[in-house]
């Protein structure tokens, strides 16, 4: 699929992007197999792979787990995943609260051998990949109050100049081989004036929100009630407010909704943003629920799918 409204699924092949870090692969085959032919038959067009930890990389081979998948395998994957309907596309998060799958080297950022370890993973993907359209680098949640509440046992982040410097660079990394960089928008959450002035129009940006009210004056209304009860809740009013200002700041926009917190959040995320964004920077929709790939989390994923398709078309 190279034109046409993007109808993305947010799968996971590796997990190791939080504070759990499995000794092996928590992936089933026959769940994939059977939920990736659901989203082909669905009318979606792409597949967003969350890689991490899945592939024995040839470049860094101590980064897989028991039951990563070579090369080779991978290759046979994505063949198959074409022959499918769908257009695969890589996902490797570098933000510094999601790389557990890195191994040592989350330990190692902003280094010189961080840097040569990220741009190797790059590279290999996109040729494993044979060029894929976008690359998603990821980037959310990097934060100290993120990495508290997760309960990390070492807290590494970037922050101003430096954030700033290592992102340009793997966008840079991503845009060598051809490809377009694909990044989640949280950085405009909190440095919205620095995010319009430096962020490339070149990066598809995907906000995500997974709430079910999309009314900004309500939400907004919901906030000072809970700040009046000293509750520190999610800015959700801002959040969805984000939609509107990127899109008036000319970024072509993938929406991320999900199943992970409510059934209605995706029908009412389609609604709103072709409501409210310009068409031609309206560049599709991403569902991502956030489940593994495996047997217990079955259901979810195709509840997902179910939700998409309806809201979608």
């Amino acid at each position: 699929m190279k034109n046409g409204q993007i109808k993305a699924y947010l799968a996971h092949l590796g997990t190791r992007m939080w504070t759990k870090a499995p000794k092996s692969l928590e992936f089933e085959y026959p769940v994939w197999e059977k939920l990736t032919g659901k989203i082909a038959a669905s009318g979606f067009n792409v597949l967003v792979i969350d890689l991490g930890e899945g592939i024995r990389y040839k470049s860094h081979p101590e980064l897989a787990v028991p039951g990563s998948f070579s090369p080779e395998k991978m290759r046979e994957e994505l063949k198959r995943i074409r022959g499918l309907g769908l257009e695969p596309i890589p996902k490797l998060n570098f933000s510094t609260t999601h790389d557990l799958w890195l191994g040592e080297y989350e330990r190692m950022v902003s280094t010189r051998e961080y840097y040569r370890v990220c741009t190797d993973l790059i590279n290999e993907v996109c040729d494993l990949f044979d060029g894929p359209r976008f690359f998603h680098l990821g980037f959310d949640e990097e934060g100290a109050r993120h990495q508290e509440v997760k309960g990390y046992d070492m807290m590494v982040l970037r922050q101003g100049e430096l954030w700033w410097h290592d992102f340009l660079l793997m966008v840079d990394a991503v845009e060598k081989r051809g490809s377009k960089a694909w990044i989640w928008s949280d950085k405009y959450w909190t440095e919205p004036h620095e995010f319009l002035k430096r962020m490339p129009k070149s990066v598809l940006q995907s906000v995500w929100y997974y709430d079910g009210s999309f009314d900004i004056a309500e939400l907004k209304t919901h906030e000072k009630q809970e700040l009046a009860k000293e509750r520190r809740r999610l800015v959700n009013w801002k959040r969805v407010q984000s939609f509107i200002d990127l899109d008036k700041a000319g970024f072509d926009q993938v929406p991320c909704g999900s199943n992970w917190a409510c059934d209605e959040n995706f029908g009412n995320l389609v609604k709103f943003c072709r409501a409210n964004l310009t068409p031609s920077h309206l560049k599709g929709f991403l569902m991502a629920p956030w489940d593994f790939t495996v047997s217990g989390e079955l259901e979810s994923l195709e509840s997902a799918v179910r939700l998409t398709k309806a809201a979608l078309g």
